[in-house]
């Protein structure tokens, strides 16, 4: 998620579907036809190895980071790489792209990526007054465990990336309160990994799933 303090001015006379359209054509005409032979593969075939679960935010690109071909990654993207806890007869998106990678694409690595400079971290760690955005704020809840897990002595500069890699930790326990998720790490057949990345940078931080228990 980005972060909410920076300028998000826009050129009202530039449009953006133009460069999308350009950018579907150059696909059509260049990308696609230098990898037909893996697009008729994946028309039959969709095997990843990894989840990954990142944020939302148009900076961090999965496939990009992870140089990984289509069709190896299943993503999912939510505002702050969150993960609700898995609650009985009220499953969500998150919920069910979980267990659907886990049980029927069978997957043997969940990836839980955070970011520098998060959005939703930032409003969480500098208590920005959300009152006009509700649907943000109780999805936020979500983060709730990790700011209260956050040590105190994190304070200005240090707070936001205190959070997001306290966010991560998070995340990845709550991702083992999926039946999907236990049962697999029961049977030694699933690994979990905390990632941090740093957009100025391009560095990864690893945070273990033993790191986060």
């Amino acid at each position: 998620m980005q972060d909410s303090t920076q300028d998000t001015t826009h050129d009202a006379t530039h449009d953006p579907t133009h460069d999308l359209a350009a950018g579907l054509r150059r696909f059509q005409r260049d990308v696609f036809p230098a990898k037909a032979e893996l697009f008729a593969g994946l028309a039959a075939r969709h095997t990843p190895d990894t989840l990954f679960i990142g944020c939302s935010d148009a900076r961090v690109v999965p496939e990009l980071i992870t140089q990984r071909e289509p069709g190896e990654l299943f993503v999912i993207r939510t505002a702050g790489n969150l993960v609700p806890a898995h609650t009985p007869f009220a499953a969500d998106g998150v919920a069910a792209g979980v267990e659907y990678a886990v049980t029927v694409l069978g997957v043997t690595h969940i990836v839980v990526c955070g970011h520098s400079a998060c959005g939703a971290m930032t409003a969480l760690a500098e208590g920005h007054d959300l009152s006009g955005a509700p649907a943000v704020a109780e999805w936020l809840r979500h983060a709730d465990d990790a700011v209260a897990r956050t040590p105190e002595s994190a304070t200005g500069a240090d707070r936001v990336p205190a959070l997001v890699r306290e966010n991560v930790r998070a995340q990845l326990t709550r991702l083992t309160t999926h039946p999907s998720v236990a049962r697999a790490l029961a049977r030694d057949e699933l690994t979990l990994h905390g990632w941090v990345y740093d957009i100025p940078t391009g560095s990864v931080e690893h945070l273990t799933a033993a790191a986060a228990a």
